[in-house]
């Protein structure tokens, strides 16, 4: 199987103008438009995992070995098709707010440090963002994922082409490793027992949903949020705003072994503006799928997005799903299950 070089080198063609475009592209001006109708529990798609023997799947072999999962975006991507409002605010709906869970891993001092636009950067460890492992097709996967505040103290984000194809089955052998550092796990392998995603992704694979949950096991009777802190997140927020993003790229010229982060302010997409993304200066390539966008500076900040797709083998742009209230109902669900 081919491994793409950049986060999405097998996802879209573009023209040799677009491409050039991409790297000058301005912050796009217009609004979402509102969406219409109110989100049920009917936008969310599940997924219970029973298989057994999942954390001793994930060798150290296997994990330098699985293929970044952005390629299974690329169907997605293709088809282009996407609802252009349901990922706007509702009528009226003001932004929503879930504060982070203990332990917290960043000072809050760092939040109002001025933010520098860096295309990656290497990072430490942090203790709450991961590698994420998982299988479609017999095939083994990689991609980033982070750690959230919720009720049930274990629930996970990622990208949506990361816990099902869009459309198509969801993964198996689904395992969240954190703070990963050259094959280490120094807080365990957390294994998957449900998988969410809007329905919107799983049943037409819209690029405008790119984003999953996972509700993950106890692991030694722990709950993961209390071995690893957990994340504030925001929803319906301003468009515009500044991130910091961080992620495992593992397509050249990177290797997925350590952390790395992008940020910058965030602009529309031009090419596909049906998908009603934002973009932050960023090269991070195949295997940093979703990982955690965080509002302002540092991993202490909320998060907002994750990173979802870029355009051809020289992406300077990373573009994550703008998180409405459809995503906010898969996050509630999950983080209540």
């Amino acid at each position: 199987m081919r491994t793409p070089k950049t986060l999405a080198t097998s996802l879209l063609t573009l023209s040799a103008a677009a491409l050039l475009a991409l790297s000058a592209a301005g912050p796009a001006t217009a609004s979402p438009a509102p969406a219409k109708a109110p989100v049920s529990a009917s936008d969310v798609t599940s997924h219970t995992v029973t298989e057994t023997g999942t954390a001793d799947y994930w060798t150290a072999e296997r994990m330098r070995n699985a293929v970044p999962g952005d390629v299974l975006a690329d169907k997605a991507m293709k088809r282009g098709k996407s609802s252009k409002s349901a990922a706007a605010p509702l009528e009226g709906a003001a932004p929503s707010t879930v504060e982070a869970a203990a332990p917290t891993q960043q000072s809050k001092a760092q939040q109002s440090q001025t933010l520098q636009t860096k295309a990656n950067a290497s990072e430490n460890p942090v203790p709450h963002i991961g590698k994420v492992f998982f299988t479609l097709g017999g095939t083994n996967y990689v991609c980033s994922g982070n750690s959230v505040s919720s009720g049930n103290k274990s629930t996970v984000t990622t990208a949506g082409h990361c816990v099902n194809e869009g459309p198509g089955a969801f993964a198996t052998k689904f395992t969240f490793v954190p703070a990963y550092l050259n094959g280490a796990a120094p807080y365990g392998k957390w294994t998957a027992k449900a998988l969410y995603a809007p329905t919107q992704w799983s049943s037409a694979g819209d690029m405008t949903y790119d984003t999953g949950f996972a509700v993950m096991s106890t692991l030694n009777g722990q709950y993961l949020t209390d071995v690893v802190g957990g994340s504030g997140l925001q929803f319906n927020a301003a468009r515009g705003l500044s991130y910091k993003s961080f992620g495992y790229p593992a397509a050249a010229p990177f290797n997925g072994e350590s952390l790395k982060s992008c940020s910058g302010t965030a602009t529309n997409d031009p090419y596909n503006p049906q998908f009603n993304t934002q973009g932050i200066p960023c090269n991070m390539t195949g295997g940093s799928s979703g990982g955690p966008w965080f509002i302002g500076t540092s991993a202490s900040g909320y998060q907002n997005s994750i990173n979802s797709y870029g355009y051809g083998s020289n992406s300077t742009t990373m573009y994550g799903p703008y998180w409405g209230s459809v995503i906010q109902q898969a996050y509630t669900t999950a983080a209540a299950s």
